[in-house]
C-alpha cells in the first residue's frame, strides 16, 4: 500500500499530481497569474450556509467561483483586505 509514489502536500497544492506511471506532472488547468498590487483578483463569495469565504488565484475553487454583486459578493485586492472585511479563507 505504501510502496507507490508520493506527492508531498506542498507540491500537491501547487498543482503537481502523480501521473499514471508515477511521474509527477502539472495538472491540466494552469493556475491564473498572481494578482498585482491594486488589482481585484481575490474572489469573495457567500456559501449556501451564509459564510463569507474568499478565494485566491491558483487555489482549488478559484476558477469555478462565480461572484454575484447582487447577492453581496465582491472582489478584494488582498488577503488582508478580505480578512479585515470579515471574510475567511476556505477550509481544507
Amino acid at each position: 500500500m505504501w510502496a507507490g509514489t508520493f506527492t508531498p502536500p506542498w507540491d500537491w497544492r501547487k498543482g503537481a499530481r502523480s501521473g499514471p506511471e508515477g511521474q509527477i506532472g502539472v495538472s491540466a488547468a494552469p493556475a491564473p497569474p498572481a494578482a498585482s498590487l491594486g488589482t481585484y483578483a481575490n474572489k469573495g463569495n457567500i456559501s449556501r450556509g451564509g459564510e463569507r469565504i474568499y478565494h485566491l488565484p491558483g487555489t482549488r475553487d478559484y476558477a469555478r467561483t462565480q461572484i454575484s454583486p447582487k447577492a453581496g459578493e465582491r472582489m478584494f485586492c488582498s488577503e488582508d483586505e478580505a480578512g479585515a472585511a470579515g471574510w475567511r479563507a476556505p477550509r481544507g
